[in-house]
């Protein structure tokens, strides 16, 4: 019985026509740069509305068009089509020069996340310099995760949505295994922490190796 005026008041509220919940959808993620989730689209659509069924029959409607509805973490956005992105290149092309360190340490956080420096310094066979890490930090491809539960609770390190989103990806699990990475020349094979001769850091690599432009948008 105390149920009823709750049922009541919903019932005076009826939902847009899901074709128009459609193009509501589609109006927020033209006229919004970074991805948004379900639950913001419901926050900004009339009551009644279902976003998420929204979506569905939107991403099917610009199935082969020159742009798609991607998801991208637990977020959505209009993404130009990958076969097209040729086109856009006079406009977005823009270098961004990393370090090998840099590169390494962006796969290895990228496949082992949630990962503490000592972990990556384990992987890698050297030290990782503040500088490597400041610099992913700066880009936003990387961010502080939780601290470990272990001694001294050091902070972990993880990919953020706008690494995904560059990349374009979904989610992590859809970056290449450590072989495929070794294959392309993204992590180089070292031998193991403590076999080295003496000791070596980023900045001994980076000072012999020089810059790469393997990262580009």
């Amino acid at each position: 019985m105390t149920e009823a005026p709750e049922e009541k008041e919903e019932s005076l509220f009826e939902a847009p026509p899901m074709a128009e919940q459609e193009r509501m959808i589609e109006a927020i993620l033209f006229a919004t740069a970074e991805p948004i989730t379900l639950r913001e689209l419901e926050a900004r659509m009339p009551h009644g509305c279902d976003p998420a069924e929204a979506m569905v029959h939107l991403r099917k409607r610009y199935e082969g068009r020159g742009v798609h509805v991607t998801k991208i973490g637990d977020a959505w956005a209009i993404r130009t089509a990958a076969d097209l992105g040729f086109l856009m290149q006079k406009e977005t092309v823009e270098t961004r020069k990393l370090s090998r360190a840099a590169i390494e340490t962006l796969a290895i956080i990228a496949y082992h996340q949630p990962v503490t420096r000592a972990e990556i310094e384990e992987i890698r066979g050297v030290s990782v310099s503040r500088g490597t890490v400041d610099q992913l930090l700066e880009l936003e491809w990387i961010r502080f995760g939780r601290r470990k539960m272990t001694p001294g609770r050091p902070v972990t390190f993880v990919v953020t949505q706008s690494f995904l989103d560059h990349f374009g990806l979904e989610n992590a699990r859809d970056l290449p295994g450590l072989k495929e990475l070794r294959a392309a020349g993204l992590l180089e094979n070292r031998p193991p922490p403590g076999t080295l001769p003496g000791p070596e850091s980023d900045e001994d690599e980076e000072s012999s190796e020089g810059q790469s432009e393997l990262f580009e948008d």
